[in-house]
């Protein structure tokens, strides 16, 4: 996501299209209150919120990886598909000024793309109208909807296995703070050059591949790699200390502890009865 802890004073959240959200959670945005009539309610492992409190997902592709800054239930590392990860959104609020825009991530449809990040279990209301004022009152961002695959089920049998439906906050060129696309030297010059109230924008970027490099290291977003070598660069052509634009280490996350636990206690032969049969090349066998 791409807006980060803030002490704005609150403001009345844009409303998003009661089309582009699920069913059990058009009420909320609209109404603030969750309706009493909603889908039947799964969690990747198909157990239901406690104390009959209702739940959702948020997937989280930019400073959400790193930065959520709500309470959350569980937190999972995967997918959605659909979509890729671009820096064209621009930001006022929090890696930027209204006079000096920062980039920030945002999706983009590509029928054959993937993007990687995490999935929140949220209960009750509090993180979502949280989230509202983060992301479409500050960021300019507007919900959808979509299926996010977990990724340790993902690496298994790719593109199969159980998906959760998650709210996803994207930003396309009716945003006011759109920038769009540009040559990544370009978009490189720019992160560099800016900082909001929540610290530099490099500081944005530099931790979002982070997460990349720590959680999914086999994934190649090269989009977002490009960017982080470039910034790397400006910062040294310019003299500028790497320390300087980063600020306070976020809090660890633990991901994925529950289903790694699971995996544990359970004997599971999907994966190696997926794999291809392969012949010794010497030998013949």
């Amino acid at each position: 996501m791409s807006a980060d802890n803030f002490d704005a004073p609150l403001q009345p959240p844009q409303s998003p299209n009661d089309e582009t959200l699920p069913r059990q959670f058009r009420d909320l945005f609209l109404n603030c209150h969750f309706s009493a009539e909603s889908d039947e309610e799964n969690d990747l492992t198909g157990a239901t919120a406690t104390n009959n409190e209702p739940f959702c997902w948020v997937f989280g592709y930019g400073s959400l990886c790193w930065n959520p800054g709500f309470e959350y239930e569980r937190n999972i590392t995967g997918y959605i598909k659909g979509f890729v990860r671009r820096f064209w959104q621009g930001n006022v609020t929090h890696r930027g000024t209204p006079e000096k825009p920062g980039r920030v991530a945002t999706l983009v449809e590509d029928s054959e793309g993937l993007c990687w990040g995490c999935a929140y279990k949220i209960t009750g209301q509090t993180a979502l109208d949280y989230l509202k004022q983060r992301e479409c009152t500050l960021g300019g961002y507007r919900t959808v909807k979509t299926k996010f695959y977990p990724r340790i089920s993902s690496y298994e049998t790719p593109f199969i296995g159980k998906a959760e439906e998650v709210i996803v906050y994207l930003a396309d060129v009716h945003s006011p703070h759109w920038l769009g696309e540009d040559i990544p030297e370009h978009i490189a010059q720019q992160i560099v050059e800016c900082r909001g109230p929540s610290g530099h924008n490099a500081e944005y970027l530099l931790r979002l591949a982070q997460f990349m490099h720590d959680e999914l290291p086999d994934v190649d977003d090269e989009h977002l790699f490009i960017l982080e070598s470039l910034v790397l660069y400006e910062l040294q052509q310019r003299k500028i200390p790497l320390g300087s634009v980063m600020g306070a280490n976020p809090a660890q996350i633990r991901r994925d502890d529950d289903i790694r636990e699971n995996l544990k206690t359970s004997a599971n032969f999907q994966f190696t009865s997926r794999m291809p049969e392969r012949k010794l090349r010497c030998l013949n066998i």
